[in-house]
């Protein structure tokens, strides 16, 4: 049996997989995760598509926007393995079983993401296939048990840690999405900065997710609520508001803060940087005063 690492001033690091920074000033019940602004893929990830191609499926540069989190008292979690070599944010049998060589053990339970190409295993990025071969199942096993599981369970001790010192843990889901053009229709989509999102409210309480919207809209961001991307598997996991376990999945605008087709940071960045570290204050101060 593993000893459980201890939550010091030491960010504890599982190499390639995962990176938990503790938190630097006094706690406070507040868990902060990143799980797709990862980029250090493995040597067996065996790829068919242009690299450059398979980096638009990263959500670049979220960690750092929300990377003052531990300053503040908070647990800043982060992947470092890119989400479309395994993706924790999904159910882990929300599978395609066209993608393997050999049925799955068991019976998979694919989701609208699956269907769109975005599930468990991407099988797409910019419109190209990412494999040009059949995964084998021993192979996606390993990315489960390497990968997966231990960023759900790293998860799960932070949160858990909180609810042992304050009988309440607040956990904030973060990502990035980049607009299409234009909706199904044609026509212009009508611009959103922020899409805050708790399943209809079932992984955390209403007058939180409310707060968070009503900070950002103070800077004059456009922020909506349970529209789009209400939230997935993280969320969905470990969001549990009647025991005292609260949820939220924030997702950004990459245009905000990013040049989508180089990649590079735009001039927005640190304006929005400083607007997020200013929420993740605003947190901390929230979940003080309830906890």
């Amino acid at each position: 049996m593993t000893e459980e690492p201890k939550q010091t001033g030491t960010p504890h690091t599982v190499p390639g997989v995962l990176v938990r920074h503790p938190p630097q000033a006094d706690p406070v019940p507040v868990v902060f995760d990143s799980p797709h602004s990862g980029a250090q893929y493995p040597d067996d990830f065996g790829y068919a598509v242009e690299f450059e191609q398979l980096r638009s499926t990263e959500d670049m540069y979220v960690d750092e926007l929300f990377g003052a989190a531990p300053a503040h008292g908070a647990t800043l979690l982060c992947a470092l393995f890119p989400r479309s070599y395994i993706d924790v944010n999904r159910h882990p049998l929300d599978l395609d079983a066209s993608l393997l060589a050999e049925p799955w053990p068991e019976e998979l339970q694919p989701g609208d993401k699956t269907h769109n190409g975005k599930g468990l295993i991407r099988l797409q990025a910019q419109g190209e296939p990412i494999y040009d071969r059949k995964l084998e199942v021993a192979e996606v096993e390993r990315r489960l048990a390497g990968f997966y599981t231990p960023y759900h369970a790293e998860l799960a001790g932070a949160i858990e840690r909180c609810k042992r010192e304050f009988g309440v843990a607040w956990h904030v889901n973060c990502h990035s999405w980049t607009p299409p053009f234009s909706g199904r229709d044609g026509k212009p989509l009508r611009h959103v900065d922020f899409f805050l999102g708790n399943r209809d409210h079932t992984t955390c309480g209403a007058d939180f997710i409310h707060f968070v919207q009503e900070f950002l809209q103070g800077f004059g961001y456009v922020a909506r609520v349970n529209r789009l991307f209400k939230g997935m598997e993280l969320v969905r996991r470990h969001g549990r508001p009647e025991a005292d376990q609260h949820s939220l999945q924030i997702e950004i605008n990459r245009n905000i803060y990013m040049d989508k087709f180089h990649y590079g940071k735009s001039e927005g960045f640190a304006a929005l940087q400083e607007h997020l570290t200013g929420l993740i204050e605003t947190i901390c101060e929230y979940t003080r005063a309830a906890s």
